[in-house]
């Protein structure tokens, strides 16, 4: 029977906006949506911005795959967001997107937030099973958009 090494996961609060990090989003990002990548000063502001933690995922070193966790303030306390989870698909199956999630969670608890909120296209069965499993609750909503731009 063959051994095969224990694969590293590390994930980290993205601090530093350099041509790895660019070159990952430019990378990851056609994975998930039709939206364009983020240029370098894009994610600048994204990682300089205090209401909002950019999380890496590291395989092995190398960055497979990210989430997006904003917090704002409204009357009634703080909300709290997860958006933009994305995994390489040649990284996918190895609790990468579990990994990613509880960090979050972790620290939307730290920062006091009651809740953490989140969309997933039902298309996204994978993700829907975990967040499922990971205790999200799905809400009896409708969820509205209004295009500001196309």
């Amino acid at each position: 029977m063959a051994h095969t090494p224990e694969r590293t996961i590390e994930i980290v609060e993205a601090t530093l906006v350099d041509e790895e990090l660019v070159a990952a989003f430019a990378r990851l990002i056609p994975q998930l949506s039709s939206s364009p990548s983020p240029s370098a000063a894009q994610l600048e502001a994204l990682v300089g911005d205090d209401d909002t933690v950019l999380f890496l995922a590291r395989l092995d070193g190398a960055i497979v795959g990210s989430l997006t966790l904003a917090f704002y303030r409204i009357p009634t306390g703080t909300k709290t967001w997860i958006e933009d989870v994305v995994v390489d698909e040649s990284a996918r199956g190895h609790g990468i997107g579990e990994s990613l999630t509880r960090c979050a969670l972790d620290e939307a608890r730290r920062r006091g937030s009651k809740d953490v909120a989140l969309t997933s296209r039902p298309s996204r069965e994978a993700a829907n099973r975990l967040y499922g499993r990971l205790g999200f609750e799905q809400r009896e909503t409708n969820v509205y958009r209004y295009r500001l731009q196309n």
